[in-house]
């Protein structure tokens, strides 16, 4: 048994360890706010006055107050009906077709006038007219990615809880908050083809979505709709594909960046491979028959079952006739007469 002693030196123990703890625990905050502070001197200077990006914070707790919609939203809908919003849907779709729309016009235009390179391009940070002119669409397309987070509300308030899956949230969640990471220091350069390419898939996917809110009138003609899966996946492998080429190239844009591109890209080809196989893929499993209905089908004829959809009626594992007089066949060869049977 522990006695007081014992006790006492534990106490005593903790206590002692106690400040060293502290101690690694204020390096460790004062290190990472020196790295940080660093990281600032070498920041683009171009974008520091723009909406949001002077600090990381307002964009964290836009971000953190999406998660929490995600907790608390289910919970306020859970004793309420579902909101239609089918007319909000359709704008809200259509307007995000423009927007995307937009940001890859600016990007094509500006990076075609800035003489940009698809395989190797280095960020400019001078205040040429068509390098701030990408800078300015690509913060855009960051602000886009926060606009996405209404995505996540519309399921929530239609109650379309099952949307709302790891991949939607993880997928609006991290673009949204990382991208702030990509203005902040590289708003040009290599930054423009992810940009660029990821633009002009949004305009076909809310094309698709805007189209899909009119309901069934229209829905049945969006036949195309996994081919959009399939052309976000091409997405990423060709992300993949133009990150390593890069790093083969030695192209002048932090490595860093490259790396942590490719290891993003990678966590996306397999959800959305995961979410391609069990949504077109994966045959669903037929639901196993119970015995009774076995045996029902083993020993009673054709006749019966086209019987059954005409009045026959299947109650407690047997099968009852509503009208004697249809002539059914009782399943030891004979049919029954109509009328009385006659004494023998």
């Amino acid at each position: 048994m522990t006695g007081p002693q014992d006790l006492q030196e534990k106490r005593s123990g903790e206590l002692r360890y106690w400040p060293a703890k502290m101690e690694l625990t204020t390096h460790l905050i004062n290190d990472t706010m020196n790295l940080y502070k660093w990281a600032l001197t070498i920041a683009d200077k171009r974008v520091e006055k723009w909406p949001l990006m002077d600090n990381p914070l307002p964009t964290l707790a836009i971000s953190s107050s999406y998660l929490l919609f995600l907790w608390l939203g289910p919970k306020y809908m859970q004793n309420r009906e579902p909101f239609q919003l089918q007319k909000t849907l359709i704008v809200y779709n259509f307007s995000m077709v423009i927007f995307n729309f937009f940001i890859c016009k600016e990007l094509f235009l500006a990076a075609r006038a800035a003489g940009y390179s698809y395989i190797c391009q280095s960020v400019d940070y001078s205040d040429d007219p068509n390098e701030v002119r990408i800078a300015a669409a690509l913060w855009w397309y960051f602000i886009s990615k926060g606009v996405e987070y209404l995505d996540t509300v519309f399921f929530i308030l239609r109650k379309k809880f099952n949307q709302v899956s790891f991949l939607h949230v993880y997928h609006h969640c991290t673009m949204f908050t990382l991208w702030w990471i990509g203005i902040k220091w590289v708003a040009g350069g290599q930054s423009f083809f992810g940009a660029h390419m990821n633009a002009a898939i949004h305009v076909l996917m809310y094309l698709y979505y805007g189209l899909a809110s009119f309901g069934p009138k229209i829905q049945k003609y969006l036949w195309w709709k996994k081919y959009l899966t399939v052309i976000q996946m091409v997405q990423f492998h060709v992300t993949i594909g133009h990150t390593a080429l890069s790093l083969y190239m030695d192209c002048e844009f932090p490595h860093w960046m490259h790396y942590a591109l490719i290891c993003y890209a990678l966590t996306f080809i397999a959800l959305f491979g995961n979410f391609y196989y069990q949504t077109y893929r994966r045959t669903p499993r037929q639901p196993r028959e119970p015995k009774a209905s076995k045996a029902l089908s083993n020993g009673v004829s054709n006749g019966l079952s086209k019987g059954l959809g005409n009045g026959a009626v299947v109650g407690g594992g047997k099968v009852e006739e509503k009208e004697r007089s249809s002539g059914v066949d009782n399943g030891n060869g004979r049919r029954k007469r109509k009328g009385r049977a006659k004494r023998d």
